[in-house]
């Protein structure tokens, strides 16, 4: 695309006259194929993204990858989910895990931090690193938000919640609001049929109803890495 714009410039202003259609053949032909270079994008998450306790196939970045070739997206997605992540690891590990062919980021941690009540204002800071990283790296990022459990009590509950809109806007990243959306809201008992035994990770079924939910903000963060 930027050889593209480049070409158009120089027809704008001349340029190319000078240097024959030899020369302007040769941009018109590069810059299709620059254009058309998959987005890779980096899963930076913990066991949710990972695929605890499920086949390979069955985790939630296999299944988006299928997802994606499904709507005709070309596209890589890496698997940098790691079980039991917290946001502090993926704030020690996103630096080096942002590789040059990265161009896009998927940003699902805070899962563990609700799980050991760790401060709010903890898991903002590391969330707020990771965002700061990425900016300086010129990537960009979908970050997908949890919802705290009332167990807490209302003022953890509210600090928590309030961290992914609030950060999205600061840094502006896109946002998908909860992880969980594709599995409806409704009684918590009947949800129980899309997790495994342990009651906290989607079964394969689950995450096929997850990844439909994400799917169309994974597009979005492709198509404006795309516009870049």
């Amino acid at each position: 695309m930027r050889l593209r714009l480049i070409y158009k410039g120089f027809l704008s202003y001349g340029v190319l006259r000078p240097l024959g259609k030899v020369v302007a053949a040769f941009l018109c032909l590069v810059s299709p194929v620059m254009a058309d270079e998959p987005v890779t994008v980096l899963a930076l998450g913990d066991s949710l993204t990972q695929g605890y306790g499920l086949p390979e196939q069955d985790g939630l970045v296999p299944q988006m990858q299928k997802w994606l070739n499904d709507q005709g997206v070309e596209a890589t997605l890496i698997n940098a989910g790691v079980s039991g992540d917290t946001t502090a690891g993926g704030a020690a590990r996103v630096e080096w895990s942002l590789t040059p062919e990265v161009d896009a980021m998927i940003v699902t941690l805070g899962g563990n931090d609700l799980l050991r009540g760790i401060d709010p204002a903890v898991s903002r800071g590391n969330l707020e690193v990771i965002l700061q990283v990425a900016q300086a790296k010129g990537v960009e990022v979908l970050l997908v938000g949890l919802t705290a459990p009332g167990n807490y009590g209302p003022e953890y509950k509210t600090a928590f919640d309030a961290i992914y809109p609030e950060l999205s806007e600061a840094y502006g990243a896109l946002l998908a609001p909860d992880f969980f959306a594709g599995l409806g809201g409704g009684d918590p008992a009947a949800l129980q049929r899309w997790f495994q035994a342990d009651g906290i990770h989607p079964n394969a079924d689950g995450v096929a109803r997850i990844v439909e939910g994400l799917g169309p903000s994974v597009l979005a963060l492709i198509e404006a890495t795309e516009a870049e």
